[in-house]
C-alpha cells in the first residue's frame, strides 16, 4: 500500500475516477446503490465484487496508498457526485504508516467525522469499516500499528453509535494472537487474498442491510 501519489497538482489523484464517473449512469428507481471507498483494500476488492456480491450495483473507488486527507479531498467527486444510499469507508491504515507525513489518530478522527458529515448532509448513510489488522507495515517496518489500529477502531464504533451510523467490525473476524492479519488470508500482512475478501464479503454485506434499515 506505498504511497503511488505525489505532492503536486492532483495530490488527491482527483484525475482516477473522473472518466469512470462520468460514465456512470444515475441510480435507477429503488436502487440500493453502495460506494465503497478507500484504498489498495477497497482498490483491489472492487475487481471481485461480480463474483462476492452477484447482482448489486456495488462501486469501488478506492486508489492505493491514500491517507484520509487525501479521501476527503475527493469524497464530493467520487461519493457524493454517484448518490449512492450507502458509502463503506475503509481508511486509516496509510495515516497510521505515514503515507503522507505523520498523522495522529486525532488528525485521522477528524478526517472520518468530516466525511461522515459530508455524506449525512446528502443524505447519504454511512458505513465506518475498522481498519483491518496489521502486525508490521513491509514499507514502513517498526512502527507497531496494532495497538493503534484497536484504538481507531474502538473510536470509529463509538462515533457511529453516537451519530447513528453503522460500525463494521472486519477486525475481530481477521486478527491473529499478534494483532495482525495471519498470512493464509494476507500474503504480507496488509492485503487481503481472495480468502480474505471472502471474509470481509458476507460482513459489509450485513453492515450495508443494517444502514439501508435507518434510512
Amino acid at each position: 500500500m506505498e504511497a503511488q501519489t505525489r505532492p503536486g497538482d492532483d495530490w488527491a489523484n482527483l484525475s482516477r475516477y473522473r472518466a469512470e464517473n462520468a460514465a456512470l449512469p444515475a441510480p435507477r428507481a429503488g436502487e440500493d446503490r453502495v460506494v465503497f471507498y478507500g484504498n489498495s483494500i477497497t482498490e483491489g476488492w472492487a475487481p471481485l465484487f461480480p463474483a462476492m456480491f452477484p447482482g448489486k450495483p456495488y462501486i469501488g473507488r478506492g486508489i492505493s496508498g491514500q491517507t484520509t486527507p487525501q479521501l476527503l479531498i475527493r469524497f464530493h467527486q467520487d461519493v457524493v457526485a454517484l448518490r449512492p444510499k450507502v458509502v463503506v469507508i475503509l481508511a486509516g491504515t496509510n495515516d497510521i504508516a505515514g503515507n503522507t507525513g505523520p498523522s495522529t489518530l486525532e488528525m485521522i478522527e477528524d478526517n472520518l467525522m468530516a466525511m461522515t458529515e459530508i455524506a449525512r448532509q446528502h443524505g447519504i448513510r454511512v458505513v465506518l469499516s475498522s481498519v483491518l489488522p496489521v502486525y508490521d507495515y513491509p514499507w514502513k517496518p517498526g512502527l507497531q500499528p496494532a495497538p493503534k489500529i484497536i484504538a481507531l477502531n474502538a473510536w470509529m464504533r463509538r462515533y457511529a453509535s453516537e451519530v447513528g451510523e453503522t460500525y463494521l467490525d472486519y477486525h475481530t473476524a481477521m486478527a491473529d494472537a499478534r494483532g495482525g492479519l495471519p498470512s493464509a488470508i494476507a500474503g504480507d500482512g496488509v492485503h487481503p487474498n481472495e480468502a480474505g475478501y471472502r471474509i470481509m464479503a458476507p460482513l459489509a454485506e450485513g453492515a450495508i442491510g443494517r444502514a439501508l434499515s435507518r434510512r
